[in-house]
């Protein structure tokens, strides 16, 4: 019954993968494959994130779950102008994966995408990671299709896999970027197919690493160097870092002058449950491990804004400024942003939608960034320019909506079938 069961489970992952168009993978975005602003001198960002595909895929409601989230992705990509989807963690829902098709969930998220020639570049989440699902696998399989960036710059068990950068040229042509855009790989869930003594599940550290931290610096060293410059930059991570939940929980978060939902309160920053040696038994609250990292970005000449999601229920940005309470890193003005819950896993029911993120030519100039929230319902909410009076203009608060599968019976629930964990 049990072999039954996870052969149901894997015609239930399959069918959308199997319905998908046969893609042409040679297309090709550009002779050199290079990212550039457009000729009216803009490049927009859209930012999904939380995707939590291939949930529960034995119950009739986890492919329908997917199914709506195809369909946000349509929905927000035809309403916005697009010259790059970042998809910023938790791609896929890695406990409810089976070694043998963990990763086939990505071909349903690559397809509006391909479809529309749109390249695209990812994080990895604590949920990206698990005993049957894997970081490399997920990244060979989205280099099956010609127009994903995704890449790893950095080895190593502690680095994780989606480190790297890419450059950003200028509508005019040249070869001298004008914009990086970092991303960190924040790790989290657990190792693939490892096991303790006792059983269990080997869980991976959330944070970034220090091998990374390294990486980082001396790469932004370099790329100054090579082109005699200040390169302005954004940055994407999954999993947000402490600094987040001290503006949350010591600054506050006010819904005109930070507007966004914020709902996930006390929100879960990177080191979050593990302890300053490094144990990971439940005894401590935050280890204080993304301490390098946050010293990192504040002291980073030209980066704009840090983009993180992992927190269902926030969505707002903060500009950082000074010592936090209970914190040592001095912010340096870093606007440091949550997305919108963008897939129908997961937890919460907000309305699904993706951060976009406009920089233009001309505020380039001045490190000013225009950001705002498209949901799925088509609306516009949380409309703001990060410049430097951010914290103290007044903007419009973020309605708290919320939305439901129309597709998902949700009276059925059962365990994972053919699987036995700790």
């Amino acid at each position: 019954m049990s072999c039954l069961l996870i052969l149901v489970a894997f015609f239930a992952a399959s069918t959308f993968a199997a319905a998908l168009p046969q893609w042409n993978w040679s297309w090709n975005w550009g002779s050199q494959k290079q990212l550039r602003f457009t000729r009216a001198g803009t490049f927009q960002i859209a930012i999904f994130e939380d995707l939590h595909f291939g949930e529960n895929a034995w119950d009739s409601w986890g492919p329908q779950q997917d199914i709506n989230s195809v369909k946000v992705l349509n929905e927000v990509l035809d309403a916005e102008n697009q010259q790059l989807v970042v998809l910023n963690g938790d791609l896929i829902t890695g406990e409810n994966a089976y070694k043998f098709n963990s990763t086939v969930y990505i071909d349903q998220i690559a397809g509006p995408l391909v479809q529309r020639g749109l390249p695209w570049a990812s994080t990895y989440g604590n949920h990206d990671s698990d005993y049957n699902l894997s970081r490399s696998d997920i990244l060979a399989r989205e280099h099956r299709y010609s127009n994903a960036l995704t890449t790893q710059m950095v080895f190593g068990r502690e680095a994780g896999v989606s480190n790297y950068y890419l450059l950003v040229y200028p509508s005019y042509g040249g070869q001298v970027p004008c914009l990086i855009l970092w991303f960190f790989d924040s790790r989290g869930g657990f190792y693939y197919q490892e096991k303790d003594a006792d059983g269990n599940r080997v869980g991976q550290p959330d944070w970034v690493d220090q091998s990374v931290v390294n990486w980082f610096q001396q790469t932004n060293a370099r790329l100054s160097r090579q082109y005699r410059k200040t390169i302005p930059s954004l940055a994407f991570v999954h999993i947000p870092t402490n600094a987040s939940q001290a503006l949350q929980t010591e600054a506050g978060v006010d819904p005109n002058y930070q507007p966004g939902i914020n709902d996930d309160y006390i929100l879960a920053q990177q080191a979050q449950g593990w302890c300053p040696d490094g144990r990971n038994d439940g005894t401590c609250e935050y280890g204080a491990q993304d301490v390098p990292f946050m010293q990192a970005v504040t002291s980073t000449p030209g980066l704009m804004a840090l983009f993180s999601g992992h927190d269902h229920g926030d969505t707002w940005c903060y500009k950082w400024n000074g010592v936090l309470p209970g914190m040592t890193v001095d912010g340096n003005g870093l606007n440091i942003c949550f997305g919108q819950h963008s897939g129908y896993g997961g937890y919460g029911t907000w309305t699904r939608g993706a951060r976009q993120v406009l920089i233009t030519e001309e505020k380039l100039r001045h490190g000013v960034v225009d950001t705002w929230i498209r949901l799925e319902t088509g609306d516009v909410v949380g409309s703001v320019e990060l410049n430097k009076t951010y914290n103290h203009d007044y903007y419009p608060a973020t309605p708290d909506t919320h939305t439901s599968c129309p597709t998902c019976n949700y009276t059925i629930v059962t365990p994972m079938p053919g699987t036995k964990r700790r």
